[in-house]
This record gives C-alpha cells, sequence and structure tokens, in this order.
C-alpha cells in the first residue's frame, strides 16, 4: 500500500477551488465540494480558514462552530483527510454514534497525544459523509 501524499505544500499557493480542481480527479474534487457544502449549510453554523503551517510545510483548513475547533482538514493525493479531537471525557460519545464501526474499532485504539484522542476520517468517497456529518454534529455539541 502507497504512503500518502499529503498535498498543499506550497506556501504561495492559497487553497481556492480551482486550486484544487487542478490537483483532483473529477471524482475526489466532487467529495472536496460536497465536504464545503457540509461545512457551508447555513443550519451547521461553521466557518473555516485555511493557513499555511511552517512546522508541518502544509495548508490546512481549521473548521471552527462558534470559537471552537471541530475539526482540521488536509489534502492528500487520493483523500481529504479530517482530524477530530477529543478528550477523554468525550471520547466515550463517539462510540454511540450510528457511525460506521470501523471508525469506531479504529478511534479505540489511538493512542492520545497529551489529553486529546484524534479520530482521523480519510474521505474519498461520498458514501463516507453521512458519518462525518454525524461526528460533526456530535463535536458541536460538546461543551
Amino acid at each position: 500500500m502507497s504512503q500518502e501524499i499529503q498535498l498543499l505544500r506550497d506556501s504561495e499557493v492559497k487553497p481556492s477551488e480551482q486550486v484544487i480542481r487542478d490537483i483532483y480527479d473529477d471524482k475526489l474534487f466532487e467529495v472536496y465540494k460536497d465536504i464545503f457544502e457540509i461545512i457551508s449549510n447555513p443550519e451547521l453554523q461553521l466557518t473555516h480558514e485555511w493557513n499555511y503551517y511552517r512546522d508541518g510545510k502544509a495548508w490546512l483548513c481549521k473548521v471552527i462552530y462558534k470559537k471552537k475547533t471541530v475539526f482540521w482538514l488536509s489534502l492528500g493525493d487520493k483523500l481529504i483527510k479530517t482530524s477530530f479531537f477529543f478528550t477523554e471525557k468525550t471520547r466515550g460519545g463517539v462510540m454511540e454514534l450510528p457511525i460506521n464501526e470501523k471508525i469506531k474499532n479504529d478511534f479505540l485504539e489511538v493512542k492520545n497525544t497529551g489529553k486529546l484522542f484524534a479520530l482521523i476520517m480519510d474521505i474519498d468517497s461520498k458514501e463516507q459523509l453521512k458519518d462525518f456529518i454525524e461526528v460533526i454534529k456530535y463535536k458541536k455539541s460538546l461543551k
């Protein structure tokens, strides 16, 4: 299995729909557009901002609800990676969500980073977006 290659590494090229259209095939670009339709849904009240991070030498998108980070998004050559972070206290709630069991099992095996546990969703198809929305709603509901 080949290693995923992170995209958007040029600090001078800010991510835009055209930049992303140029790097993705039609299928993955459609998934990207659907993710940003979800983010832009007025009902969810999310905002997003792209920033270039020198430590990782890549552009990342931070998705926010009010002042709270809901998830981080980065682009790989074959997928869109979303990273949600939970505490020990809120981690258990993920297991109660109506999402794919593989996501839950992978999350159970994650080692903590400091006080946080990362739930990583590597999205490459529209079928995964239902689970993605469930995790967003849960993360938003947390205090």
